[in-house]
């Protein structure tokens, strides 16, 4: 498989459900979902790519947080590699360290099938 370097992007996110992010927490460490368990890595998103991977994956979820995470911080363990559409999705082979973590806050629930996401940080 190719693996791809993208340096520009300076902060990645991800989704999970509230109660694994409190397992996390009292751990110092997110070890990722089932989904991330089976795949190998831990998925995560740019700014750009959220609100297609929360409409595709997170539909109709409640409970969720969105964890803001510092790229640089994660090293050769974080890969870029091609997903959807041939996309490049960041990687990350291990668990997360919660030192690399700008902050975690909660995912608004959706409206009417939409979810408003914050403002981002590429």
């Amino acid at each position: 498989m190719k693996v791809w370097a993208v340096s520009i992007v300076a902060t990645i996110y991800k989704i999970c459900e509230r109660a694994a992010w409190t397992v996390a927490e009292q751990a110092g460490l997110y070890r990722g979902s089932e989904l991330d368990a089976r795949d190998g890595f831990i998925h995560f998103s740019s700014a750009e790519q959220l609100a297609e991977t929360a409409a595709k994956h997170f539909a109709r979820q409640t409970d969720l947080m969105l964890v803001a995470v510092n790229a640089a911080a994660l090293g050769d363990a974080l890969k870029w590699e091609p997903s959807r559409g041939g996309a490049l999705f960041p990687h990350l082979y291990g668990a997360l360290p919660l030192a690399a973590v700008r902050w975690a806050e909660s995912l608004p629930d959706e409206v009417d099938g939409r979810r408003n996401l914050p403002e981002l940080q590429p």
